[in-house]
């Protein structure tokens, strides 16, 4: 075997367990954003608003502190859990509509 092909056959290891990554990421996020649903249940029934800006900060914080022991930036881990928290946003506030 070659070095190019020995090189490849790394990188292509590598690139499927990164789709494997991404896929357990995905399953994740969904069953995470059902028990939003959940709560946005629960935040109508007992009119409750969904945003809690507190709760809100206290999971960023967290999740900084999380992500640096994992090498993560506290840019990254703040524009993630932002869109993360738009989407269930997104998701309570559809609930209390219905």
């Amino acid at each position: 075997m070659k070095k190019e092909e020995a090189k490849d056959i790394i990188l292509e290891m590598h690139r499927k367990k990164i789709d494997s990554l991404d896929e357990t990421l995905i399953k994740v996020l969904g069953e995470r954003e059902r028990i939003v649903k959940e709560i946005g249940f629960y935040k109508a029934k007992n009119n409750i608003p969904p945003l809690q800006a507190s709760r809100f900060q206290q999971i960023l914080d967290k999740a900084i502190r999380a992500g640096k022991e994992e090498g993560l930036s506290e840019e990254f881990i703040t524009e993630f859990l932002h869109a993360l928290h738009r989407e269930s946003l997104r998701i309570e506030e559809k609930v209390i509509q219905k």
